[in-house]
């Protein structure tokens, strides 16, 4: 009988320590959502998120889509430039606009590129199971996250000041961005690799550099092609964006026929810069499922 009691009593005392520790959580989680309340509330008042002003905006939002749309007739929907209401109207400058969204394809192009040569070098070190000296991993990863921070636009609106106009600061800019963003997921793809090819290496006397060379990259190469192809459609869409700041490509016609209201301009710009990133989607896709399927 003593025994069962002592039993019973174990029990109570385990149940009420685990209501207990449940009201506890309880309260911490509704003091947790009360400071996000609190915080949410004073990010909204601070940066002028007001309902009023959504609400009053929205129908301008509309107002805006209805003025860059195209007025179209279908009864001369495939008629020359000359006709208005045809598609050929629409976009009468589409051969200069093909020009320039192959200059953005080309920047996004060798941006990518670029960040890829950056960021190879600097991941290998920034990796933490790779047995870099803890300074130069931490210089590496500070360096990194340094590039990956500073917006494309802000390095394009620098490289725009030293070398002028044009492509050259689209394509340093997000080369230096880019380089940030891949070295990070770099690091991170060799440290899940699998570190027995690794050991093997240094126990047959290889350094350092021949273990990241044999060991390291064969196994993380798919994941480093895949995000790679990935951060190229990526690319196309910033190469868009940061041409507003004189870098080249698309981009600076698109700000300039929105500065001067040319409602049906900006909307055949648009069109063709979605077609143009689909497009790259879909072929960026099948090119890396290919190049996956033949590494692995």
């Amino acid at each position: 009988m003593g025994i069962g009691y002592a039993d019973s009593g174990a029990i109570t005392s385990l149940e009420a320590a685990f209501r207990a520790q449940r009201a506890e959580r309880r309260r911490a989680s509704v003091v947790a959502l009360a400071i996000l309340a609190v915080c949410l509330v004073a990010a909204a008042w601070v940066s002028e998120f007001y309902p009023s002003t959504l609400i009053a905006g929205v129908p301008r939002i509309g107002e805006y889509f209805h003025r860059i749309a195209p007025t179209l007739d279908w009864r001369h929907l495939f008629g020359g430039v000359d006709t208005d209401g045809s598609l050929a109207a629409w976009f009468y400058r589409l051969d200069s606009w093909v020009l320039l969204l192959l200059e953005t394809a080309n920047m996004a192009a060798l941006g990518t590129l670029g960040g890829v040569v950056l960021a190879l070098p600097l991941a290998f070190p920034a990796a933490r199971n790779l047995g870099a000296p803890n300074p130069i991993r931490i210089a590496c990863r500070r360096l990194l996250e340094a590039m990956r921070t500073v917006p494309e636009i802000v390095f394009a609106l620098i490289f725009v000041w030293a070398f002028g106009v044009g492509a050259l600061a689209g394509i340093l800019a997000i080369a230096l961005h880019t380089a940030g963003a891949l070295g990070k997921l770099f690091a991170d793809a060799m440290e899940n690799v699998e570190m027995r090819p690794w050991e093997g290496v240094h126990a047959s006397g290889g350094s350092w550099f021949q273990a990241c060379r044999y060991a390291v990259l064969p196994a993380a190469l798919p994941d480093l092609l895949s995000t790679s192809l990935l951060r190229f459609e990526i690319n196309i869409r910033s190469a868009s964006v940061i041409g507003f700041v004189g870098a080249g490509g698309i981009g600076e016609e698109l700000y300039q026929v929105i500065s001067f209201n040319y409602y049906e301009e900006i909307s055949a710009i648009v069109v063709l810069l979605i077609v143009t990133v689909s497009l790259v989607d879909l072929l960026s896709e099948k090119l890396r499922r290919r190049v996956i399927e033949a590494v692995s």
